[in-house]
């Protein structure tokens, strides 16, 4: 277990299961929303976010997170103006951001530091990110408990919640922002490439296996959680870039729960 005796490997687990408790929660609720490649369209506009900020010499990680919230309240936006086609409002952010991020990417001096938000550096993390992180975990995890049966009723059918006295329009403020937030953050330490998949493949992985909604955020947690412990471990001992070893293990298993829910005769 020599692993933990290294201070980077610590922050690195500490940060790693902050987020693997954090992400899914926001996961759940986009999967069910049917707006499962928010994470990705917020990803790609948190790079444009950190290209500007290593441009403007400021705090990348606040660059990606302006550029997320702003990104998420265009989603919103579109999504309201086209509500029969939710999802183009993702495909629109995501070509910006794309676009955008390419653009500027061509002014960063430094293309490492701008690299490192791709993949993510989460065994290279400094002490103030990991206070960054944690208070932001922190934050989203109260913020979800306190709006976690109005997020469910939003989650399952917005117009139903509205009739029902939830104040819609102010939940998805708050969520939008919990999102923007959360992908701008693990963007600096698992990557923006692999964020999504964080907030997917446990939600995922979690529905099969949940008989209710509450189980199936719980699940989601605690195989993320599994995760990212499992992948970090196999990360330092095999010499692997942890946020893709993460991402595999997660499809591995998805793929391995499917194939034991045929063979047992239990698929929907």
């Amino acid at each position: 277990m020599e692993i933990f005796e290294y201070a980077f490997m610590q922050r690195a687990f500490l940060v790693g299961i902050l987020l693997a408790m954090t992400i899914p929660c926001i996961g759940i609720v986009v999967v069910l929303r049917r707006l499962s490649m928010i994470g990705d369209a917020l990803s790609h506009a948190s790079l444009a976010g950190v290209a500007l900020g290593l441009i403007l010499g400021i705090n990348p990680v606040a660059g990606a997170a302006a550029a997320c919230i702003l990104a998420s309240l265009g989603i919103e936006a579109i999504r309201r103006k086209l509500p029969r086609y939710s999802e183009m409002s993702i495909a629109i952010m995501m070509s910006a951001g794309v676009g955008l991020a390419g653009v500027l990417s061509g002014f960063v001096k430094s293309s490492a530091n701008f690299n490192s938000f791709l993949f993510g550096s989460i065994v290279a993390i400094s002490d103030l990110e990991m206070y960054l992180v944690a208070g932001v975990s922190l934050a989203v995890l109260l913020m979800f408990l306190l709006l976690y049966k109005e997020l469910f009723f939003i989650a399952l059918d917005e117009r139903s919640a509205r009739l029902a006295g939830v104040p819609v329009g102010a939940v998805n403020f708050i969520f939008t922002i919990m999102t923007a937030i959360t992908v701008a953050v693990a963007a600096r330490t698992v990557g923006a490439l692999i964020v999504s998949s964080m907030m997917v493949i446990p939600a995922a992985c979690a529905m099969q296996l949940g008989k209710n909604y509450r189980q199936t955020v719980l699940y989601a947690v605690l195989l993320d959680v599994i995760f990212m412990v499992i992948g970090l471990f196999a990360a330092y001992y095999l010499d692997l870039k942890p946020g893709g070893t993460i991402v595999l293990i997660s499809v591995i298993l998805l793929v391995v729960i499917l194939a034991v829910k045929k063979l047992l005769g239990l698929s929907d």
